[in-house]
């Protein structure tokens, strides 16, 4: 049961990101806004529209966050390996995902100063982002000596 609700929550997910889908569903809404002075614009005009719109959203609704779960899910335990791997890398990272927005919020903290102090700016101070290519080159250029020095010991 499990494998088919995937398939079809893949399925439905899909479909409603092509532009095709946005396509039929605005032809929808035009034709049932064009058909509105031949129903005189009464009740059960407009309760036609928002009885679809609604029962289709409900079940969107579940299919897509069953399809984000399990891409965030993926993309988590491919994180998690790429930091495993790394020799350099604190595994204390693996997992956080689990733990409250507090924990996460005080690590997130953590590294944003860990980061400023990398870059040599304060801890309070925004990071200054590279915004033409030669900027971007020049910053990196310090980082990739680093890493150079470091596999070296």
């Amino acid at each position: 049961m499990e494998k088919v609700f995937v398939r079809l929550a893949t399925r439905a997910a899909k479909t409603a990101g092509k532009p095709w889908t946005f396509i039929a569903c605005l032809g929808i809404v035009i034709l049932w806004a064009v058909s509105g002075p031949l129903f005189g614009f009464n009740e059960t005009w407009q309760l036609v529209i928002n009885t679809g719109t609604t029962i289709i959203t409900f079940l969107m609704v579940f299919l897509i966050q069953n399809t984000q779960n399990r891409d965030a899910s993926a993309l988590q335990a491919k994180l998690d390996e790429l930091i495993h791997a790394v020799k350099d890398a604190d595994e204390r990272f693996i997992g956080i995902e689990h733990l409250t927005d507090e924990d996460l919020d005080t690590i997130l903290e953590k590294v944003e100063a860990r980061a400023a102090r990398v870059h040599g700016e304060s801890a309070s101070a925004p990071p200054k982002i590279a915004t033409r290519a030669e900027d971007s080159a020049q910053t990196r250029k310090p980082a990739r000596r680093r890493a150079a020095k470091n596999r070296s010991r």
